[in-house]
């Protein structure tokens, strides 16, 4: 497969993004089975969408999570229950709560995050210097046609979803 030429066709480029995304599924796997105690893959991505905005309210968490309000709702009780999201009354708008990290959400996006690039390091050295830069543009391109916003400076380095 390493030696394949690469003809650019629509199919050939859906086939080569599906299987790098079976590596991606098995890299995310097995960095949640260290925290599937604790929190679910869907509870997961809630909580780095949390990490990478600042306090945002419920409405705004649906849209980034595209789900229903009832469906964030329910998501953000059981977080709170276990202690990993804050929610506070908005002083701008009494009727609207901003939903935010506590310190043990966002270290449990940390430790999956460090799980996760440590596998993807590893990986990523296994490639050729040349083709990695190539990496870096499609994946961006890809991205970007995705709608998916670069994540803030501040947390480039926990993008962890």
């Amino acid at each position: 497969m390493a030696g394949r030429r690469a003809t650019g066709g629509v199919d050939e480029l859906v086939t080569a993004v599906l299987t790098a995304s079976r590596v991606l599924v098995g890299v995310s796997a097995r960095s949640l089975a260290t925290v599937e105690d604790t929190v679910t893959l869907t509870q997961l991505r809630t909580l780095v969408v949390l990490d990478n905005h600042d306090e945002i309210n419920l409405n705004t968490l649906a849209d980034l999570l595209s789900v229903t309000s009832s469906t964030a709702m329910r998501m953000m009780n059981r977080l709170l229950a276990a202690d990993l999201v804050t929610r506070r009354d908005n002083p701008e708008n009494r009727r609207e709560v901003l939903l935010g990290l506590t310190d043990a959400g966002r270290r449990l996006v940390r430790r999956v995050t460090a799980a996760r690039r440590a596998e993807i390091t590893r990986i990523v050295a296994a490639m050729p210097d040349a083709r990695r830069n190539e990496l870096v543009l499609a994946l961006r391109a890809f991205a970007e046609a995705a709608n998916e916003p670069e994540p803030r400076p501040e947390s480039a380095a926990t993008i962890g979803w």
